[in-house]
Order: structure tokens, then sequence, then C-alpha cells
């Protein structure tokens, strides 16, 4: 994963437990890193380290640091660093998961080794869809996908519920999540 990544996670920790719990849960993880570079490609299994290292430091399960982490990088990472790209994708929360497919072609661009994961909606109703997501990594991301979900419904002020339907760690090619919110007048 790219070291933006790794960034978040440090920000997402020092900002609610500070710098002196992310330098013990680094060196729980064996992470000798002094800071990550965004643009720089660093191995997935040091951000399941950090995460893991998290977890423990915490006392929090991995699926809620995850999950959290999610939200974290909608509202603050995601807005930060790709707001105007962010807000060309829709004006509403529908529209934004319908155009997600496209928003890792641009960023590809930024991050050329950058090994994304691919989503499609298939609609239900006016409120409701399924979020379909396919990675190359292995299974257990799907919290984090969560977290993903409702940080765009904060981003769009439109709370949402998410249910995993289907989890690629149950043998399945892809995960899906029913995504559904009140109707919005």
């Amino acid at each position: 994963m790219y070291g933006l990544v790794n960034k978040a996670i440090e920000q997402m920790v020092c900002g609610a437990h500070g710098p002196e719990t992310w330098k013990r849960i680094k060196a729980d993880a064996d992470v000798d890193a002094e800071g990550f570079i965004s643009n720089q490609p660093y191995p997935d299994e040091m951000t399941y380290r950090l995460v893991a290292a998290a977890s423990n430091a915490l006392d929090t399960p991995q699926e809620d640091i995850l999950r959290a982490f999610g939200e974290h990088w909608i509202l603050h990472t995601a807005l930060e660093s790709y707001g105007p790209m962010m807000r060309a994708m829709g004006k509403t929360l529908r529209e934004f998961l319908q155009k997600l497919p496209h928003l890792h072609t641009r960023v590809e661009l930024i991050y050329p080794n950058l090994q994304p994961p691919e989503f499609a909606c298939h609609e239900i109703s006016d409120t409701e869809l399924d979020f379909h997501y396919w990675t190359k990594r292995p299974p257990g991301l799907e919290p984090f996908v969560e977290g993903l979900l409702y940080g765009l419904g904060k981003m769009f002020a439109t709370p949402v519920r998410v249910e995993l339907r289907q989890d690629r760690g149950d043998g399945h090619d892809f995960s899906v999540f029913r995504v559904s919110w009140n109707k919005v007048d």
C-alpha cells in the first residue's frame, strides 16, 4: 500500500490517542520508519501489522479499527488529498457510488503502481443498492469498506445503513454490501 495509507492511520491514531500511543503501536508492529512518504509503496504486511498493533494497544477489535479507519479515510484523508476530485464525482451519495469505479482510474495517474479494488453498484430501489467489492488483497478488509461507506454517507449528509450480505472471506470472488438510506425530499 502507498505511504498515504500508513500516514492516514498515524493521523487517526495520533488525533484520538496521541503521538506516544502511535510510537508504541509502531514499535509493537516492528515498523521503524520515522514517517511515510505518501507516494511511495510499502508492503501490505506493514499496514496489516500496524492495524493489529493498534488493535492490541487500544484494546479494540481489528474490525472496529478498520471500520473507524474507513470513515477517517473519507472524511479526512480523501477530502484533504482529493477534495475537488471527490466533489466532482457526484452531488448525492447514490451518484457518487455509481461513479466510484471511475475514481480509481484518475487516482492511478497519481499512483502508477496502485492495485485498486473494483466496485460495482446494482440498484435495488430509490433508497437502496448492492455495492460489490473485488480486491486482489487477502480477505478481511470488508470492515474498512463498510467504514468507507459510512464515511461517504456522512460526507453527503445522508445517514446510511450498511449490511455485509456476501463476504469474500467465505470463499466468494467478491463481497456485497447492501447500502440503504432514507429518501431525501
